[in-house]
């Protein structure tokens, strides 16, 4: 078969306005309209009302297709149905003419002057419900890792019978690959169920056949598609699709392997020489068995052997080695056990003593309160404006002209300059810098910033900034 090597028909890609694109959404309000006016008529009330409402669309598929004879009414279909069904309450008259008169209203069929005639709009709506019908069946006639498996080999027939002849099926590949990873997931969930049921191995190599196929129809399919547009994302499909089945096909061996093991245990003849490595090598490879590895793990192993293969092996819990420290003699276990379970410890009496409260007299002065005040006036001042910056370089300098620590501190930005002048109103308002005039003469260390702001006066800008200290503060206080 030839690769698929442009875009596949797809609503999703096509013009809304088109008239085909109408014509294919009209066909979609028909479906509507039917299942709407049959559900109104309580046709869908029931699962075996469904399935009467199936077999009369079946008959007239068929007899569109020729394999029976025509239908001049809603009688006639009334009687084929009685004749073919061992129904014990077939649909009455009345309701096998609504269902036409219901078909006939959204253009499924015709009623010509002696027969009901099909339309092609009813022919592929009858097949599409005919199908999910049976699609249904086949699903549920397997268990839970069945239906996922068979779901993905569905998808893959889709993908063949759609993808191929250029019509999208609806990413078919992706469904396929995550139901794959579904099943994967429920095999680990049930590996330990699996190996306890002496006869599950038919299931199993059901199982892991479905897995081969899949793995061919995941290749053949991931070939088909190697020259589309979208092959990026085919790409990545790709790759999470050879991992899943190749995790998915060792996992089967490997299950098989183990299933085989246990049930061939009782038969394998021991030998009388102990090899004390391989022993160990096999309790190494339990604690991380590869996935078509036959050695099992070690939850496995003591769920085996809980099955009660031996009279009297079974017992509530799991199995577990325990080995006690010696000498402990049976006479010591005995009476340690005694002590544990009439042990009863002695505890004193509760005394409740009353504590005089002792109350203290703390008294402040106006200076530390007007100091005290002032500090919680600070800290809210600097939730609200950013002081930090400023404060930590004139730590390093006890003194700088304005300019130097506002562009040193933070940027030559406006918007920086702006916070940093804020800063400094706040720190020389709460007391902690101080700002004296620039001597005269004075001429800047530094060269001058490359800035997009400027200063009003030059004054401003030759006036100095100084930290306060705590003794400085004090005297200006006074």
């Amino acid at each position: 078969m030839e690769k698929v090597d442009q875009a596949l028909i797809s609503i999703f890609n096509s013009n809304e306005s088109s008239p085909e694109m109408l014509q294919s959404m009209r066909d979609i309000a028909y479906l509507s309209g039917v299942l709407s006016d049959l559900d109104s008529q309580n046709a869908f009330q029931t699962p075996i009302e469904i399935l009467r409402f199936l077999r009369i669309i079946q008959m007239i598929n068929e007899e569109a297709l020729g394999l029976d004879e025509p239908i001049e009414n809603a009688d006639t279909l009334y009687y084929r149905y009685r004749n073919r069904y061992s129904d014990p309450e077939p649909p009455s008259r009345k309701k096998v003419e609504q269902i036409v008169n219901v078909l006939v209203k959204y253009n499924w069929i015709s009623k010509q002057s002696r027969q009901l005639k099909m339309r092609d709009v009813g022919k592929r709506m009858m097949d599409a419900l005919i199908r999910l019908a049976n699609d249904s069946l086949a699903y549920y006639m397997h268990d839970d890792i069945g239906r996922s498996l068979f779901q993905a080999r569905r998808d893959a027939e889709l993908s063949e019978a759609y993808d191929d002849h250029g019509i999208s099926g609806g990413n078919k590949i992706a469904s396929m690959i995550r139901n794959v990873e579904n099943a994967i997931q429920l095999m680990k969930e049930r590996e330990l169920e699996m190996l306890a049921d002496r006869n599950a191995l038919p299931q199993l190599e059901i199982i892991h056949q479905l897995m081969l196929e899949l793995e061919g129809k995941l290749g053949e399919r991931l070939r088909q598609f190697r020259t589309l547009e979208d092959s990026l994302v085919l790409s990545d499909l790709m790759q999470q699709g050879t991992g899943a089945l190749a995790e998915g096909t060792n996992l089967s061996i490997g299950m098989i392997h183990k299933y085989l093991k246990f049930t061939t245990m009782q038969q394998t003849m021991l030998s009388s020489t102990i090899h004390p490595e391989k022993v160990r090598a096999f309790i190494i490879q339990m604690y991380d068995p590869p996935l078509e590895s036959d050695v099992p793990n070690a939850h496995q192993l003591m769920s085996f052997m809980e099955q009660d293969q031996y009279p009297g092996e079974a017992a509530d819990g799991i199995w577990m080695p325990v080995k006690f420290a010696a000498p402990v003699s049976g006479e010591a276990i005995r009476e340690a056990l005694d002590y544990i379970e009439h042990y009863e410890p002695v505890v004193e009496g509760i005394h409740a003593e009353e504590a005089d409260i002792q109350y203290t007299e703390d008294t402040v002065s106006i200076d530390q309160l007007d100091e005290l005040m002032g500090e919680s006036q600070w800290q809210l001042t600097k939730a609200m404006i950013r002081t930090e910056a400023i404060e930590s370089y004139m730590e390093q300098i006890d003194q700088a002209p304005i300019e130097q620590v506002m562009i040193e501190a933070t940027s030559a930005d406006w918007g920086d300059a702006v916070n940093a002048l804020t800063a400094i109103a706040a720190l020389i308002g709460n007391k902690k810098m101080a700002m004296d005039p620039a001597s005269p003469g004075h001429t800047p260390a530094h060269p001058p910033y490359d800035k997009n702001w400027e200063w009003m006066t030059e004054e401003h800008k030759q006036q100095m900034i100084r930290k306060r200290s705590n003794a400085g503060r004090k005297e200006d206080d006074v």
